[in-house]
């Protein structure tokens, strides 16, 4: 349970936050505020949804921690559909999930194995998990050769979006499916159980009742300042000349899994390695295989449907995330210098999009 929430300090940067976007502060300060009031609500949700998930049952459960540990960026997402700012959407897409491959999962090793000589966790899963993030780069890299080859028109790359993008979610649920029903067991960590945990890491904090009105609530905040946060994006950009890819894919990204990555380094530092790795690449699959094809849905009924072709920067970065995440992580065991080599790779990408 992620105990280092504070709720003062909770209400009082949604309190600034509010208070600056609605009266008009200056667009750089609102955002600001908006970034941290979106670091202690995502914090907040995060501690809802593990309350909420001890009540539901473990299957259940992890749905609903892999669902609302998205939800965040999920929404942020949403509103810059909203606003017709598809570049920054799928850099923020692209962030995410490099983000969570690369930084999350580095940090996740390289603070773990700083504490423990090496980490063992489940390889079956860890092999999945890899094969499922090469689907995705392919599903993202076929609509975009397919229209920069000009093979295709614009309202059949659209059309192509929205088959490839059902095919993706038909995909998730299937998977969901398969780890949490059918082979739950097999994937199951055994180094997990064997170790030792604290009676109170499993009491939850809350009844159930207020579990559910807490993440009722902490969705709603999340919603409220993930819009104040998109409203200065544009104004951000131009006052300080980034790009849209940088603020997209490292920003916003960074921003919006503020919960995940604290909650992933505590978990390697107790030598839950396989927990860890969880949330970082079950993240990384829920962005490409979930959220980037609903929102791909949701741009259509708003409208204006957003294609799911990517720049050639944005796929290689993806692809370059995948294969050295994958190749560290498929022996089922990690160092620390494993995890610097993430984090290497992870300022490689971050210093290129910045100069873009």
């Amino acid at each position: 349970m992620k105990k280092w929430i504070s709720p003062a300090l909770l209400g009082i940067t949604f309190i600034l936050s509010a208070v600056a976007h609605y009266a008009n502060w200056d667009h750089t300060l609102q955002f600001i505020l908006s970034s941290i009031a979106v670091v202690f609500v995502a914090g907040f949700l995060g501690r809802a949804t593990e309350s909420v998930a001890h009540y539901a049952g473990q299957r259940l459960g992890g749905f609903l921690n892999a669902t609302f540990g998205n939800a965040a960026e999920l929404i942020i997402a949403f509103f810059l559909v909203k606003e017709g700012l598809f570049d920054m959407v799928k850099a923020s897409l692209t962030g995410s999930i490099i983000g969570n491959l690369l930084l999350v999962l580095g940090l996740s090793i390289f603070a773990g194995g700083l504490k423990f000589k090496v980490q063992n966790f489940n390889v079956t899963l860890a092999g999945l998990n890899g094969s499922l993030m090469i689907v995705a780069i392919i599903a993202l890299f076929v609509p975009a050769m397919f229209f920069n080859t000009h093979s295709i028109t614009d309202e059949d790359t659209k059309l192509l979006s929205l088959i490839v993008a059902g095919i993706l979610i038909v995909s998730y649920m299937a998977w969901l499916a398969f780890s949490m029903i059918t082979h739950k067991k097999y994937l199951e960590d055994v180094t997990d159980k064997k170790d030792e945990v604290l009676p109170s890491e499993h009491e939850p904090v809350w009844s159930r009742n207020r579990s559910i009105l807490c993440l009722i609530l902490a969705t709603v905040m999340v919603a409220f300042v993930s819009e104040w946060l998109v409203g200065t994006l544009e104004t951000l950009t131009e006052r300080f000349g980034f790009s849209e890819l940088f603020v997209g894919a490292f920003l916003v990204a960074i921003i919006g899994n503020a919960a995940e990555h604290s909650a992933a380094i505590l978990l390697a530092m107790k030598n839950k390695m396989g927990a860890a790795v969880e949330i970082a690449v079950g993240s990384s699959l829920q962005i490409a295989l979930f959220v980037a094809p609903v929102l791909i849905f949701a741009s259509y009924f708003m409208g204006n449907t957003m294609d799911i072709v990517f720049t050639t920067i944005e796929l290689v970065a993806i692809a370059v995330a995948v294969f050295i995440a994958k190749s560290i992580t498929q022996d089922g065991a990690t160092n620390w210098y494993e995890g610097l080599l993430l984090l290497v790779v992870y300022l490689i990408l971050g210093v290129s999009f910045y100069l873009v």
